[in-house]
Order: structure tokens, then C-alpha cells, then sequence
């Protein structure tokens, strides 16, 4: 069978083509690159500088983490244009909360832990509240619609958990299709009108390589999602990673006190602080040099990482090395107890 070009087809063809653009659904609606460069977008609404924008975004974290703290401390800081997570400055705007797991009496006792500090509450009328809502195919949508025409300046809705809203599967379809197809309309609904739509699920217990795989169900949600956070905690505390379309690849070092989420820093950073702050205690309760293997031995921390981290840290003169084997807190100690040992240091 032989392929023709448009160029290769008739005069009588040609216009068919031509008359058929006028016809909506028989022809792609396309446009030259010329004139797409020339279109002047307005910039990414911002609601969480680094974090949230307008679009559909999932907070992802194992049960008891905080999602919900870390959901209130967002919607508080848009409502009152207050700060996020510590340090973020936040527009003001209208905030929808819809909760689906906690009833009036358990917001409102949230609300006073997170204000224990105050005499008295901010102005809050921004911020409402539902507890109940239909799923995403009875009605939600329209239902967010109809928020968004109800107030002035809509900027958040949370989704607190997704999974309440969630249509039952299409059995036609395999588990990424159909979870993929259940949230797009979430996402064109946001998207289109420039909110920022937040739902909140959890994460598989035992986690994953790809903090993206280890969102509960299949990859069809985080596929549709503009961004996708996760929120995680292990033996270094708690960090929360983020991903998305139009956002920077970034994992900060966070902190959850009393209601109150704040940064510490970049988690490489901040582990790597915490990893040398160990090493030097350790020194410093030995009293005399020690080893690489000692050192891992008392900070429980792998070989490996201990001799990297301690080359770069005699590097920086936060230790001193005592012949080839040893490292020690003052120069002193290296010129006075040199063993002429000759293993070789970490590069």
C-alpha cells in the first residue's frame, strides 16, 4: 500500500481539507511554532512557593505522619496570607478544606492546638470547611465549580483523602488506565481554572526506590498529577520530597512540632550535618582518636560513608587526620601521635 503526502493529493481533495477544518472534531486544531512563541503566558500561580501551584497536586505519606497538619498548614497560611511550612510567604486566598476523616469537633480541636501559642485567632473566614462530599463521578467537580463562582479569590481546595472520592474501578480498563482516567477530570478542572487542587493518600507500606512508585495503587494517579509530594520519615527524621511538571526535583529536611511543619534545609544537607555533628560527639566521648571502623562502630553508621565523610571533613578542618588511620579534634594531636602506619585514606 503506497502513502500520499497532502502535497501529492488534488486540487478537489486539497479543498475537502480545507472545508473540513471549519468542521470541530474532524481535524487536529493545530498551530505553527511562530505563533506559539508569541503567545505571552501569564506566570505559574504560586501557592506554596516550591511546592503547590495551580494544577493538581498529591500529597503522598504512611498513616500518622502528618499529611493533615501539613494540609491545615497550607490552608491556613493561603487564607490568611500567612507563612508555609515555616518560611514561605503565601498569597492570600480563599481555601476550600473538604475532610472526609475527621468530623467539626476534631478540626476545631486542630485548629486551637495549632494556635495554642495565641490569644487570639488569626481572621480565618477565608478557610472553609465540608465533611462530606460526592464521589468524583456524582457530582464533586461541579460541586467545586460551584465554590469557585461563590468566592473571590479561589486558590486552594484539599482533598483530604483522595481515596473517599474515588469512583470503583473500570473493569474494562487495567489499573493504570482506569486510575488515570478517574483523576483527569480533577486535573483539567484545576488546571483550566488555575487552582490548586491538593488530595491527600497514602503511600504502600515498605516504600520504594522511586519515591513516586511507592504511592498507594497503581502509577496512573501520579501520572495525571501535576505534582506529585512525598512525605517520608526514617531513621534521619521526617523530609518531603516533591516532583512535578512544572517544579523543581527537591527533597527538604522538615520538621513537625506541635501542629507546626517548618524547613530545616535541603535533606542532603541537613542528614549531612547531622552525620558529622555524630562523628565529632563520638570523638569527643572517646577522648583520643579514633578509627574510621571505630567511628562506625559508635555512630552506627556505615563504613563507607564514614570514611568519605570524614576526608571531606578533614578537608574542611573539622577533623585532623593522625597518621594514615586515625583522626582526632586538633592539629595538634595529628604532629604528636603520627603511627607511620601507610593504609591508605579515602579519597
Amino acid at each position: 500500500m503506497m502513502f500520499r503526502s497532502i502535497g501529492d493529493t488534488s486540487n478537489a481533495e486539497r479543498r475537502s481539507i480545507t472545508e473540513r477544518k471549519d468542521q470541530p472534531g474532524l481535524t487536529f486544531e493545530r498551530i505553527n511554532t511562530n505563533d506559539l512563541m508569541a503567545i505571552e503566558f501569564p506566570p505559574l500561580k504560586a501557592v506554596v512557593a516550591g511546592y503547590v501551584y495551580g494544577g493538581f497536586t498529591v500529597l503522598a505519606g504512611r498513616q500518622k505522619l502528618g499529611k493533615t497538619w501539613l494540609g491545615i498548614d497550607w490552608a491556613v497560611a493561603v487564607a490568611t496570607g500567612g507563612v508555609a511550612l515555616g518560611s514561605i510567604d503565601c498569597e492570600q486566598g480563599d481555601v476550600l478544606y473538604i475532610d472526609l476523616e475527621n468530623g467539626p469537633r476534631r478540626i476545631q480541636s486542630r485548629i486551637r492546638t495549632l494556635f495554642g501559642h495565641c490569644e487570639t485567632l488569626p481572621d480565618l473566614s477565608r478557610l472553609e470547611w465540608v465533611t462530606e462530599a460526592p464521589q468524583l463521578d456524582r457530582g464533586f467537580i461541579n460541586r467545586l465549580e460551584l465554590w469557585r463562582r461563590s468566592v473571590q479569590l479561589p486558590r486552594l481546595a484539599i482533598v483530604d483523602v483522595l481515596q473517599r472520592i474515588k469512583p470503583p474501578g473500570n473493569k474494562a480498563q487495567n489499573a493504570y488506565e482506569s486510575d488515570y482516567s478517574t483523576w483527569a477530570p480533577l486535573q483539567e478542572w484545576a488546571t483550566t481554572n488555575g487552582i490548586a487542587v491538593v488530595g491527600l493518600h497514602h503511600t504502600k507500606k515498605g516504600g520504594a526506590e522511586d519515591p513516586l512508585e511507592a504511592l498507594s495503587g497503581s502509577n496512573g494517579l501520579s501520572a495525571c498529577a501535576d505534582t506529585t509530594i512525598v512525605l517520608d520519615h526514617d531513621q534521619n527524621g521526617r523530609t518531603l520530597y516533591v516532583r512535578g511538571r512544572d517544579v523543581e526535583e527537591k527533597e527538604a529536611a522538615v520538621i513537625f512540632c506541635n501542629g507546626s511543619w517548618s524547613i530545616q534545609g535541603d535533606a542532603v544537607d541537613v542528614r549531612r550535618s547531622a552525620e558529622r555533628s555524630a562523628i565529632l560527639g563520638a570523638l569527643i566521648d572517646n577522648g583520643e582518636p579514633m578509627t574510621p571502623a571505630d567511628l562506625a562502630a559508635a555512630t552506627g553508621q556505615p563504613n563507607t560513608n564514614i570514611r568519605q565523610l570524614l576526608f571531606k571533613m578533614a578537608k574542611n578542618g573539622e577533623v585532623y587526620k593522625v597518621g594514615s588511620r586515625r583522626y582526632w579534634l586538633e592539629p595538634a594531636a595529628a604532629d604528636n601521635n603520627d603511627n607511620g602506619d601507610n593504609e591508605e585514606g579515602c579519597e
